[in-house]
């Protein structure tokens, strides 16, 4: 069973910087990519930044040269380095695992998503 375990969120004053980790478990053989999405109450859940498999970065405007996603390949984790960060970055941080395969021969991909890690930046 694929999982996603995240670490690293907490308060922290705004101009400051939080580090986000997800690791990933469970016997997928590849994957797309890995994001973060962030919700904050009574909104949507959006998408942050991803990196793909070959480890292509991508990330929203708000976010750029702010955030830096990074990834481990050897241990299926996927880190999110936030500095400068804004009140309008409070949100639930959740990992994304896109597309991933459960053996060699599936024809088909799942996406999996982690519990959530809260973070809250006051003004």
């Amino acid at each position: 069973q694929v999982q996603l375990v995240e670490s690293g969120g907490g308060l922290v004053q705004a101009g400051g910087s939080l580090r986000l980790s997800c690791s990933a478990s469970g016997g997928f053989v590849s994957f797309q990519s890995m994001a973060w999405y962030r919700q904050a109450p009574g909104k949507q859940r959006d998408l942050v930044a991803s990196i793909t498999s070959d480890g292509s970065p991508n990330y929203i405007d708000a976010v750029k040269d702010r955030f830096t996603i990074s990834r481990d390949a050897a241990k299926n984790a996927v880190f999110l380095q936030m500095n400068s960060l804004k009140p309008e970055d409070t949100a639930g941080y959740y990992c994304n695992l896109r597309n991933a395969r459960l053996s060699p021969v599936s024809t088909r991909g799942y996406d999996y998503w982690g519990q959530g890690t809260q973070v809250t930046v006051s003004s």
